[in-house]
C-alpha cells in the first residue's frame, strides 16, 4: 500500500511541474492544492491509474475528470479572491471543488448524477469538509446561495444556461467554462455581466468533452 501511495504522490507531483506550472499557471494556490490533493481518490477504482495523465478521464455517462492542465488553467483565469462564493456546475466526483476550497473559496458543488454524487459524497468530507454537495439539474444552477462571485462549469457547453448568468454577482461575478463553438472544436472562455448581456472572452482553445445533459436540444428541419 505505501509503495502505490509514493506512486501516486510521485505522478501529483509530475502532473503539476510537467503539464499544469509550464501553461501559464502560476498562483501558488493552485499549484499546492493540485500537488496535495489525491486526484485518484476522486475517480472509480477502475480508473485511478489514470489520474494523472494530459488527458480528460472517462467518469462513465458520458461525464469526464477535466484534463489537469485545462482545469488549472481556468481557475488561473479567474484570479480567485479569499471567501469567493463559488458555484461549480458539473462538478462530478467533487475534485474542482476540493481545489477551489483548498484556494479558500467557499464553494457550492452541484452534481446530478447519482454515481458522481456518490463519489463526491464518499471523498469530499475527508478531503474538502467545507465544501456543500448539492444534487439537482446542472442548467438550473443552485439559486439558494446565489449570488455567486465565481461560477466553473466542468464540462463542455454549446450555451451558457440563462439561469447561471442570472445568479452571476452584478459586481464581481464572472463565470469560466470550455464553450464549443462549431461543434467540433472548444474555447475556454471568461463570461461577465454587462450592460448588454453575458459577454464571452476567448482565453484558449481546448478540448474538453461537452456535458450532455447541456447539450443544445436538437432542431428539426423538414
Amino acid at each position: 500500500m505505501s509503495t502505490e501511495i509514493d506512486l501516486f504522490a510521485d505522478a501529483r507531483s509530475r502532473m503539476v511541474d510537467s503539464q499544469v506550472r509550464p501553461n501559464k499557471v502560476t498562483d501558488p494556490r493552485i499549484l499546492a492544492a493540485m500537488r496535495r490533493l489525491p486526484r485518484e481518490r476522486f475517480l472509480p477504482a477502475a480508473a485511478a491509474a489514470l489520474a494523472y495523465a494530459d488527458e480528460d478521464v472517462p467518469l462513465g455517462h458520458g461525464r469526464y475528470l477535466m484534463e489537469p492542465m485545462v482545469f488549472a488553467r481556468l481557475l488561473q483565469a479567474a484570479m480567485l479572491q479569499e471567501q469567493e462564493r463559488v458555484l461549480v456546475v458539473a462538478a462530478g466526483t467533487g475534485y474542482g471543488a476540493a481545489v477551489l476550497a483548498a484556494c479558500g473559496c467557499r464553494v457550492v458543488a452541484l452534481e446530478e448524477d447519482p454515481a458522481l454524487l456518490a463519489v463526491a459524497g464518499s471523498v469530499l468530507p475527508d478531503q474538502a469538509p467545507g465544501v456543500t454537495l448539492v444534487s439537482g439539474p446542472l442548467a438550473a444552477g443552485w439559486p439558494s446561495h446565489a449570488p455567486y462571485d465565481l461560477i466553473l462549469i466542468e464540462g463542455a457547453v454549446q450555451d451558457i444556461p440563462p439561469a447561471l448568468a442570472a445568479q452571476l454577482h452584478q459586481e464581481t461575478g464572472r463565470l469560466l467554462a470550455p464553450v464549443c463553438r462549431d461543434g467540433r472544436t472548444t474555447c475556454a472562455v471568461q463570461a461577465e455581466m454587462t450592460a448588454g448581456g453575458l459577454g464571452l472572452t476567448p482565453i484558449f482553445d481546448c478540448a474538453t468533452p461537452p456535458i450532455p445533459s447541456l447539450r443544445r436540444a436538437p432542431v428539426f428541419q423538414f
